[in-house]
């Protein structure tokens, strides 16, 4: 099982955009959190598939994303 970071934006037309960093064009959407995060897992599997189908090999994930809390008191 492999992991990936889905970063949710609101879209300007409304609902909820999908990118996912580790897998370069890898977007989708949604009208809701939910379902924008259900078709990134379905974008993920089709991308990883397509890479299997074309004997490519899937991006090196030892990047992993890190998070940083930043005090709103200190801005």
């Amino acid at each position: 099982m492999q992991r990936f970071a889905v970063i949710l934006e609101p879209a300007d037309e409304g609902g909820f955009i999908a990118r996912v960093p580790a897998l370069r064009g890898c977007v989708t959407e949604g009208d809701t959190q939910e379902e924008a995060l259900a078709m990134a897992q379905d974008a993920i599997r089709g991308y990883l598939a397509s890479l299997k189908k074309h004997g490519e090999w899937p991006p090196h994930l030892a990047n992993p994303v890190t998070f940083i809390d930043v005090d709103e008191a200190t801005i």
